[in-house]
């Protein structure tokens, strides 16, 4: 399975012959992800926010684009296949699991009343993909953890994902939504805690492609 990286929560995944487009934002957007966005087979969408799903740039992608009602009812120019937690179907020859995630209360920014992650299952691998949530309890099983990371309660702070990573049983953390936004972290403040957890890492910077 490869990713690349685009910035905040955004990566395009490659397996088997079939890519998927994750939360295509507004965040540091730039013309030229376009290149990588258009050769998505799909798109998937966490929820409404925009540096999670820019309207204007989705609108330019021909490929089938799955999400929740609430973000069908924020972007009416788009058409959404609607999905909600515990749906599972494929694209290509990867499975999608639709589960549960808990967007942090941010008033200025709009409550999200619908929030999914998402679990991509190729077979060989399995990522799991938070989106913005707090910590909650689950019995998800992962061997990649993609985790939005913020020491701000809009999503999991570093102890939560750390908990989160032990709890599904991953082997490596990619840590997301580092490119902008309140209280982030400082990376080597995320390098030492990670280190001190015995974690292996990836701080994925924009346009970085790798092998999972």
């Amino acid at each position: 399975m490869k990713i690349t990286k685009f910035p905040q929560s955004c990566i395009l995944v490659e397996s088997l012959g079939t890519k998927i487009l994750v939360d295509p934002g507004k965040t540091k957007c730039d013309e030229k992800f376009l290149d990588y966005w258009k050769t998505a087979d799909a798109v998937l969408i966490t929820h409404r926010h925009g540096d999670h799903c820019f309207v204007p740039a989705i609108k330019q992608l021909s490929a089938p684009v799955y999400s929740t009602k609430e973000v069908q009812d924020f972007a009416k120019d788009l058409k959404i296949n609607i999905i909600k937690q515990t749906d599972v179907f494929n694209i290509g020859k990867i499975k999608v699991e639709v589960v549960a995630a808990i967007h942090g209360y941010i008033s200025e920014a709009g409550d999200i009343k619908e929030n999914v992650g998402f679990i991509l299952d190729d077979g060989k691998t399995r990522l799991y993909i938070t989106s913005d949530t707090i910590r909650f309890k689950n019995n998800y099983k992962a061997d990649v953890l993609f985790a939005d990371i913020t020491a701000f309660d809009a999503s999991m702070n570093l102890w939560g994902a750390t908990a989160t990573f032990n709890e599904v049983g991953a082997k490596l953390l990619i840590v997301a939504h580092q490119d902008e936004g309140r209280m982030m972290y400082e990376q080597k403040q995320i390098e030492d805690y990670l280190k001190s957890q015995n974690i292996e890492y990836i701080i994925p910077a924009i346009l970085q492609s790798f092998e999972i």
